[in-house]
């Protein structure tokens, strides 16, 4: 699972890359490059479809990121996070943030 959300991550950053180099500068940039006519897509119909692209591309990173760092998420004793809490749940037991000692819930 963390190999297919590895692969997904470097696609849609890949993508992101790609996109983000395709938009025309705004100019105010340090006076680089510039906001001058001639560039590759100009036009309002193509900044609106690389700006919605570009939101959608970063939408899919962050929430690939969040669940690549809880597949992967490691505690300090080695145990897996994803695991731990998916072992408490079926249990109901939660541990106390002090010593570690499970705790039964009140539910």
């Amino acid at each position: 699972m963390t190999t297919v959300l590895l692969i997904i991550q470097l696609l849609v950053a890949l993508g992101l890359i790609g996109v983000i180099l395709l938009q025309r500068s705004e100019g105010g940039a340090l006076g680089i490059g510039g906001g001058g006519g001639g560039g590759m897509m100009s036009g309002r119909g193509a900044a609106n479809i690389l700006t919605r692209t570009t939101m959608i591309l970063a939408a899919v990173f962050i929430g690939n990121s969040i669940l690549l760092a809880i597949v992967t998420g490691v505690t300090a004793d080695g145990d897996r996070v994803f695991d731990t809490q998916i072992e408490n749940l079926a249990t109901g037991t939660v541990e106390d943030d002090e010593s570690g000692t499970p705790v039964p819930t009140d539910g």
